[in-house]
């Protein structure tokens, strides 16, 4: 007999993007592999409702959701008890904690995290600036950053700037290589912070190792080797000591948990 397929439905009024960040941060808490998540937006109807559950109760899976309406919401409830599926609410209790707290009542209006404000045009803007400004292309444009990432290869700072772009910072990030002099914009940049990101010598050399398997190279190049690892890691720290910025060490760190650690310092 075939095993089970593990599914998590993902339920919203709105386009469930916050649902989904929970699930999937709850997923990489476990050996998830065979989890399978199928995410289920825009509901307006409580029939909608009733059947992702009986899909849900057929497959043995559970359902996380964020739903604002109060019919939903409700029906949502009813279906999850009669049928006997788990059902989270990721939005309900930090919304009556709001209420019980502040006295206050929501609006009640799906989309709200999304809506296209003055906030999400900024990220928009951020996210055009991170892409433009990685890997120290548009070495000019660091004038305008908000956060100048420095650090060697496979060190994160790509997906960091994303990360950081989408909370409305404008981010550069400059590779360091011996081979390749640092532009004067970098200290020349009123950026509200420069950080540098290093990582230990043996990670870093399984990463590179691991990139140049992906893309077909052999592993035995020199970009992955300890010796030229440690050459930049030595330059960088010197260029990182030049500079004056804060240096954190990413090695087994999230890309979330080093972000934090970057707006603490903001």
């Amino acid at each position: 007999m075939a095993e089970q397929q593990q599914i998590i439905y993902i339920c919203s009024d709105s386009v469930g993007e916050t649902a989904e960040a929970v699930v999937r941060a709850t997923i990489r808490q476990f050996d998830g592999s065979q989890v399978k998540t199928k995410r289920i937006g825009h509901i307006k109807y409580e029939d909608e409702v009733k059947t992702i559950l009986e899909e849900a109760s057929q497959n043995g899976g559970f359902v996380a959701y964020t739903l604002v309406q109060p019919e939903l919401r409700e029906m949502m409830k009813e279906e999850s008890i009669r049928l006997g599926v788990r059902a989270v609410d990721i939005m309900g209790p930090m919304m009556q904690a709001y209420i019980d707290t502040f006295n206050d009542s929501p609006k009640r209006k799906p989309g709200l995290l999304h809506e296209m404000n003055e906030d999400y045009f900024r990220r928009v803007e951020a996210i055009e600036f991170a892409v433009k400004c990685d890997d120290g292309r548009d070495t000019h444009a660091m004038l305008q950053a908000h956060i100048i990432l420095l650090g060697v290869s496979r060190t994160s700072k790509t997906p960091l700037s994303i990360f950081l772009a989408h909370k409305g910072y404008k981010v550069a990030n400059f590779p360091l290589v011996p081979e390749v002099k640092v532009p004067q914009e970098l200290y020349e940049s009123r950026a509200v912070k420069k950080i540098g990101l290093s990582m230990d010598a043996e990670q870093l050399l399984k990463i590179r190792q691991a990139r140049l398997k992906t893309v077909g190279l052999p592993t035995g190049a020199k970009y992955a080797t300890l010796q030229r690892i440690n050459e930049e890691l030595e330059y960088a720290e010197a260029v990182m000591k030049k500079v004056g910025c804060p240096v954190i060490n990413v090695t087994d760190r999230a890309i979330e948990e080093t972000a934090g650690i970057i707006m603490e310092y903001l």
